[in-house]
C-alpha cells in the first residue's frame, strides 16, 4: 500500500477499504482478483411492454384520415375540468360540429357541473347530426383518455343514438 501512496502521490489509499481486492491468504500483499463469470440477461420474446404513448400514437395514425362528410370522425379530448368533442371530415378538412363544456348554450344560465355539461354536449352532438343526417361514425377517437365521469357521461346519448357500440 506504501508504494500505490508513492505513485499516486496522495495521502491516502484512492480506493476504499470496501472496495479493495482481498489479499492473498498467504500473506504476500501481493492483491489476487477473483475472476466472475461475466452475467448476460435477455428478455423473452414479445416479453417487451410497449409505451402506452408510443401506442397511442401508432394508432392515431391509422385513425387520421378516415372522416368524410357523411360518415365522420367522432374526436374527444378531456382534460382535468373540461371536455370537448368533434365531428371531423378529413377529407375536406373541416369540422361539421364542435361543443365543450366551456360553452355557455351548453353549460345554461345556472351553471352546472363538468359531468352534467358533458352529458348535454352528447345530446347537442345528437341534434346536430339529425341536422346533416348523418347516422353513422367512421371511429371514435378517444385520444387515450381513459372513460372516467365526464367521458361516460359523453357516451351514454351518443350510445343510445347507435353511434357506439355497447
Amino acid at each position: 500500500m506504501a508504494s500505490l501512496r508513492a505513485a499516486t502521490g496522495l495521502p491516502f489509499s484512492p480506493r476504499p477499504a470496501c472496495c479493495r481486492p482481498p489479499s492473498s491468504p498467504g500473506g504476500g500483499g501481493v492483491a489476487r482478483r477473483r475472476a466472475y463469470p461475466r452475467i448476460e440477461a435477455t428478455a423473452r420474446h414479445g416479453a417487451r411492454k410497449e409505451n402506452p404513448k408510443v401506442r397511442n400514437r401508432r394508432l392515431q395514425k391509422k385513425v387520421r384520415f378516415n372522416g368524410t362528410a357523411t360518415k365522420p370522425r367522432l374526436s374527444v379530448f378531456c382534460s382535468n375540468r373540461q371536455l370537448y368533442a368533434m365531428l371531423v371530415d378529413d377529407h375536406n378538412k373541416k369540422i361539421l360540429f364542435y361543443g365543450s363544456t366551456l360553452q355557455k348554450a351548453i353549460c345554461g344560465d345556472p351553471p352546472c357541473g363538468a359531468v352534467e355539461a358533458a352529458g348535454r354536449i352528447g345530446e347537442e352532438l345528437i341534434r346536430a347530426c339529425k341536422e346533416l343526417d348523418i347516422t353513422e361514425i367512421s371511429s371514435y377517437d378517444r385520444n387515450g383518455f381513459a372513460r372516467g365521469e365526464k367521458m361516460m357521461a359523453f357516451e351514454v346519448p351518443v350510445s343510445q343514438y347507435g353511434f357506439l357500440p355497447r
